[in-house]
């Protein structure tokens, strides 16, 4: 155990983040998501939803401030989830400011998740639940 360090956060994923560098994306995916056939490097994290992997995983990943929307998630084709509202909580909390987070289609998710550095999979039920992160700089 580390201080101040979410134990969600092992050394395996503590590892990938930190061997990503700027404008690489970390993707979160929920139980349904088919992760493992996408995933260069796939981390399970299957009792746990995708609102505390989130809030874990942006505790140490700087969000990219150099394009206008350093978030993505899976669109449903049958309007906005509820999940996106939390997903925007999440976002503007680590970040101390609002974020821009875009809304992407099912396979376009799916195309960019396969070029993602990482694939975190959650054990998230509620559908549509999926989101990518893009990783920033640390400003000194």
């Amino acid at each position: 155990m580390l201080k101040r360090i979410d134990p969600l956060l092992t050394g395996e994923l503590l590892a990938i983040l930190r061997d990503m560098g700027h404008g690489d994306e970390i993707a979160l995916v929920d139980a349904n998501f088919p992760a493992a056939s996408v995933a260069r490097r796939l981390v399970r994290l299957p009792g746990t939803d995708i609102e505390r992997a989130a809030v874990a995983v942006l505790e140490v990943l700087p969000l990219d401030d150099f394009v206008a929307a350093p978030a993505a998630a899976m669109a449903d084709p049958n309007g906005r989830p509820t999940i996106h509202d939390a997903f925007e909580r999440i976002l503007a909390t680590a970040e101390g400011r609002p974020v821009a987070m875009e809304a992407i289609d099912r396979f376009a998710f799916y195309d960019r998740t396969r070029a993602a550095f990482a694939v975190i999979a959650t054990g998230e039920t509620r559908l549509y639940a999926n989101l990518v992160l893009k990783k920033g700089v640390v400003r000194s």
